[in-house]
């Protein structure tokens, strides 16, 4: 009886530590974004390359969420959000996340390289980058946003260069969508999670306080978003269309985050960028999803 527990005890903390090292919630949504951007560039949907874009996405994003919480490791022990990490509590050693990372980044590798050469290439790119780039950023200057919103732009790009095999005005789009809704999307988490932060001496907040200045470019990116996400209604994106009933939605949604922006303005305090944090990832998915709906029922 007491084997069986034991066992039963070992394969749910196997299974949690896997979750929480590799993000799961968070590579989980990364994969999302891929398939959309899949299913935007495609006529007739070929499941096989799917399945590997969706295999091949969850390794690479895996393999960088390990490395960064091995570079991270003692600094996510300084925080109290990420004190009960894996490596910080020594539940996984930093060797034994390392061969995970190194596995995962070469079946990621290969699985998207079967599909074609770009996208293992983009896949390849946004690992170096957030990792050797975007990470050793974070204790050393606030720009590291803008660094990280690069890599965290890819997926959704990276499903069109799965499906065509081109990189061009679509997955360009695609791209900045993604790109600028990082900035108000990051910063209501920095503004959020900015004490935490400071204990590790990470700033996230482009003023590096929680302030007008940080509200106003919040405000801004927002907008910049908005637009964004709407100039495919013009007809000048290539292939990548929308039409005025989704460019409708897509405007709407966007109008909803700006609200909880401005509201991030006014009231300058934590619950209202918990507000516009949640009101982005809603606004993030949604629009993936009218992007797609919309191309397949017009």
């Amino acid at each position: 009886m007491r084997s069986t527990v034991n066992s039963s005890f070992s394969l749910g903390g196997l299974i949690s530590n896997f979750k929480e090292i590799t993000k799961m919630g968070l590579s989980l949504s990364v994969v999302f974004s891929s398939l959309a951007g899949y299913l935007l560039a495609v006529d007739t949907v070929n499941y096989f390359t799917l399945t590997m874009l969706a295999i091949g996405g969850y390794f690479m994003v895996g393999a960088s969420n390990i490395y960064n919480q091995i570079i991270e490791k003692d600094i996510d022990a300084l925080m109290s959000r990420t004190q009960n990490r894996p490596l910080p509590t020594g539940r996984i050693s930093k060797n034994t996340a390392f061969v995970l990372a190194v596995l995962f980044t070469i079946a990621g590798i290969a699985i998207l390289y079967s599909i074609n050469a770009k996208t293992a290439m983009f896949g390849a790119i946004s690992i170096f980058l957030y990792t050797s780039v975007y990470t050793p950023l974070k204790t050393k200057t606030s720009i590291s946003v803008f660094v990280g919103a690069i890599p965290g732009a890819i997926p959704f790009m990276l499903g069109w260069v799965a499906a065509t095999g081109e990189f061009g005005i679509e997955p360009g789009i695609l791209f900045m969508i993604q790109f600028f809704w990082q900035f108000p999307h990051f910063w209501a988490i920095g503004w959020m999670l900015h004490d935490d932060y400071q204990k590790a001496g990470i700033n996230m907040l482009p003023t590096g306080k929680r302030d007008k200045g940080t509200a106003v470019q919040t405000i801004l990116y927002t907008i910049w978003t908005i637009l964004v996400s709407i100039l495919p209604v013009f007809n000048f994106t290539g292939h990548l269309q929308l039409t005025i009933v989704g460019s409708v939605f897509v405007f709407v949604i966007g109008l909803i985050m700006l609200y909880y922006a401005m509201q991030l303005f006014k009231k300058r305090t934590i619950a209202a960028a918990k507000q516009l944090m949640l009101a982005s990832v809603v606004y993030i998915t949604a629009l993936q999803i009218i992007y797609v709906l919309d191309k397949f029922i017009r």
